[in-house]
């Protein structure tokens, strides 16, 4: 453990308008003034994943991260204008690239292919946070963590990052004022900048209430534009919108399966970006799959494919590249499969 005892100066320039300002609040005035921030903070030769600095603006949450992990820290990095989203990561292969922004819950094709500069804060969030993750070290300092984000966003965000960030064996900091994120980034400690006290334990993530419901395919209306691949949808499907918040965030639709009596297969399944990263589309499919005997899914986004490999409830039955012939029985060589050319899986639900 570290103590920090950080005194920060600035110099007070002398003018008309500063001693206007002096007689008229009875500020005293000198050449400097000092301000000094105090706390104890968890080393990186302790065993931590994820910490958390939290405190009002101006109680020395970036002065104490900037003194104690100078080469980590870092805020929210410029974007080129005239290139898309995925040229402007400086480090990684496209398949890394797409893999960290998977992780942190941004995993929208479309908008991968769109400049950082037409997508909205929630997505612009993600996108930070992926290229600081995947260009930085072992280590993540991150400020104005969630500030320019609604709370839905920051709290949905956080719980993807926190997953993102234990898998990939890294470890995150997170600087912020907002004390509603506690509990959805889960982490090992928190320094309250406001009392200077230092809290160790491991916060655990809130339930998170999905409510699905039957509805016409005119819901798609709100989904389309987050699908990868069609925008279209079969008017004969069934369809079926989850509720969190009271906001809509996903949507899923079963048709017959063709020349299989009794069997459906899911043909779309969409979670709005908002809520993406913390398993609500693995939820919605397996709630709507209990709903028929036999249900498939094919698909060819690499998300959904890692996610379902590993849900137990979902065995992959075929696995190919687009244009070649199908390969029975082989979730293991979908995993392996190299990148020249797009892999599709097909799983049913056990």
């Amino acid at each position: 453990m570290s103590s920090l005892d950080v005194v920060v100066r600035c110099p007070v320039h002398d003018s008309f308008r500063v001693q206007q300002v002096s007689g008229m609040f009875d500020v005293p005035l000198s050449a400097e003034q000092t301000e000094r921030f105090t706390a104890e903070i968890p080393g990186l030769d302790e065993a931590w994943e994820i910490g958390l600095i939290v405190g009002p603006s101006g109680s020395g949450k970036s002065t104490i991260a900037r003194q104690q992990w100078p080469e980590a820290y870092t805020i929210a990095r410029s974007w080129p204008a005239d290139r898309a989203l995925v040229d402007g990561f400086s480090a990684g292969s496209i398949k890394e690239i797409t893999g960290a922004l998977t992780a942190v819950g941004f995993s929208s094709p479309r908008q991968w292919v769109r400049p950082y500069q037409v997508l909205s804060n929630g997505e612009r969030f993600r996108c930070d946070l992926a290229r600081t993750i995947l260009e930085g070290g072992d280590l993540v300092v991150f400020d104005e963590f969630t500030s320019v984000v609604d709370r839905t966003v920051a709290r949905i965000g956080s719980a993807a990052v926190a997953k993102a960030v234990r898998r990939m064996g890294r470890r995150f900091v997170g600087i912020s004022c907002h004390y509603d994120i506690a509990e959805w980034l889960e982490p090992d400690w928190v320094l309250d900048m406001q009392s200077s006290v230092l809290q160790r334990r491991r916060l655990r993530r809130p339930a998170l209430q999905v409510d699905l419901y039957r509805t016409s395919p005119a819901a798609w209306g709100m989904f389309a534009k987050y699908h990868y691949l069609s925008s279209s949808l079969n008017h004969t499907a069934h369809c079926y919108l989850a509720i969190i918040e009271q906001q809509p965030a996903a949507f899923c639709a079963v048709l017959p399966l063709i020349g299989f009596v009794g069997r459906r297969r899911i043909s779309r399944i969409v979670v709005r970006p908002d809520f993406q990263g913390v398993g609500v589309g693995r939820a919605v499919l397996n709630a709507v799959a209990m709903r028929y005997p036999r249900v498939s899914i094919t698909s060819g986004h690499p998300a959904l494919i890692s996610a379902l490999s590993r849900d137990p409830h979902w065995k992959c039955s075929a696995v190919r590249k687009t244009g070649h012939a199908p390969h029975a029985n082989a979730e293991k060589k979908a995993i392996r499969t190299s990148s020249s050319g797009r892999v599709v899986c097909s799983f049913e639900r056990i």
